[in-house]
């Protein structure tokens, strides 16, 4: 119920409205006014928002499961991360270009409100379901979130486009300031409310403080020694580090083409409207292929469950880094619509499983422990040290070359990487021999 719940930041404000929101307010008029106040893309400037959420949350989460390890709170920190997440949502409903930085922080905190639950949140699977169970129990909780967000899309979307049904107008005044665009910032309010209030079922079910440890002395210093130990007995593991380094890189992909698709969309793909011109993609297509991926990734989630079965987690995964290369050379080569709506039902078909078995992968090759949240914390840092990469390189290589094109020879590259890391990952866990301190 927690996948329910905050995979509605990962649609809404990630993925579907707020992106196209972001675009309409800041190029009004035609033109991009952001590069022509500040000398810098917007698009550039929004990926570097979301790079500098991941790198907060990567910065601060391993000192902070060590602490929660320690002390027993790991649903106390998940319930910080998910208030501060679903409030920053809410509050973008005043993101305006006379408030571009104050936008662009509730951007960085929403993600890294995200992005800092997930850390918490994770480290609960190996404390509620067996082993076996990891990839069922993990494919489950990407499925719900995806139905979960498509639920809260749709009626985002009946709003935005009908506002008059919800007794909406498109302005308002508010503070002595006139307000556009009501419905879309209305959307990024139900949100906060959505997350934050379903987030209660999973808060009120998970157990708390499983192995009754209590807070004792510094719990800082604690806390750093919980995770020094963690981090000893995670380099004695070669399986784990060599999954852990494929993760990352793969990773940096599939993290790229999530958080920036529409943007490449927006930029690159047309269609021919109802006079026969060619236009850029419009809003409705970029939603209809959206709701695509998340409602294939459904079938996607499950359908790597059985790969892993089939093949083990490790060949299921160089089927999907195998998939996302061959998506990469179609996204480089399509320009219409129509092929969109095909490569977004490849996307939304290898994400939800990547997705998914990435996550029990790793819970699967962990050693007997207990100090599940600093373990998931290195799993953590690298997915999101990985995006803030993805992202970036993403942002910086489109504000070098000027041409979105170019951004996909650098992720198709991230998955060619990622497939030969995952040959040389050892079939079973091999310690590794560390010399004495």
């Amino acid at each position: 119920m927690y996948d329910w719940a905050n995979s509605v930041y990962s649609l809404t404000i990630t993925s579907a409205v707020f992106p196209i929101f972001y675009a309409s307010v800041t190029h009004r008029g035609g033109d991009d006014q952001v590069l022509a106040r500040y000398g810098l893309p917007s698009a550039s400037l929004y990926s570097y928002a979301l790079s500098a959420g991941f790198l907060l949350i990567a910065l601060i989460s391993p000192i902070l499961s060590g602490i929660a390890d320690s002390t027993g709170q790991k649903k106390a920190f998940l319930k910080i991360f998910c208030y501060i997440g679903a409030a920053s949502c809410a509050g973008l409903f005043f993101f305006s270009l006379d408030n571009l930085w104050t936008g662009l922080v509730l951007v960085m905190l929403a993600c890294a409100g995200f992005s800092g639950s997930l850390v918490f949140y994770d480290a609960f699977l190996p404390e509620i379901a067996e082993r076996k169970d990891h990839d069922r129990i993990s494919a489950r909780g990407y499925t719900m979130g995806y139905l979960g967000s498509v639920l809260l899309l749709v009626l985002n979307l009946a709003m935005v486009m009908n506002p008059e049904l919800f007794g909406l107008a498109n302005e308002m005044t508010l503070f002595g300031h006139t307000i556009t665009d009501v419905p879309a910032r209305i959307a990024f309010v139900t949100v906060g409310l959505w997350w934050a209030g379903f987030a209660q079922l999973a808060f009120r079910v998970l157990p708390d403080d499983q192995y009754g440890r209590r807070p004792e002395g510094n719990i800082i210093a604690n806390g750093y020694r919980e995770l020094r130990k963690t981090w000893k007995e995670l380099q004695s593991t070669k399986r784990l580090n060599s999954y852990l380094m494929a993760f990352f890189v793969l990773n940096m992909g599939i993290q790229t083409v999530m958080y920036l698709a529409v943007t490449y969309a927006k930029e690159e793909i047309k269609e021919v409207d109802a006079s026969g011109a060619v236009v850029p993609i419009g809003d409705a297509s970029l939603i209809l292929s959206i709701l695509l991926i998340q409602l294939v990734a459904v079938v996607g989630a499950f359908l790597f469950v059985w790969l892993s079965k089939r093949f083990g987690n490790i060949g299921a995964l160089m089927i999907g880094a195998s998939a996302w290369i061959l998506l990469c050379v179609g996204a480089y080569t399509i320009h219409w619509a129509t092929e969109f709506y095909l490569l977004a039902s490849g996307v939304g078909l290898v994400m939800g499983g990547s997705q998914a078995l990435s996550r029990s992968t790793y819970s699967k090759f962990l050693p007997e422990t207990i100090d599940h949240a600093s373990y998931f914390s290195f799993y953590d840092v690298s997915y999101y040290l990985s995006t803030v990469l993805g992202t970036f390189a993403y942002g910086l290589v489109y504000q070098l070359t000027g041409d979105l094109r170019n951004t996909v020879v650098i992720i198709g590259s991230f998955f060619v990487v990622g497939l030969i890391l995952l040959f040389m990952v050892p079939s079973r866990e091999v310690p590794v021999v560390q010399a004495e301190e």
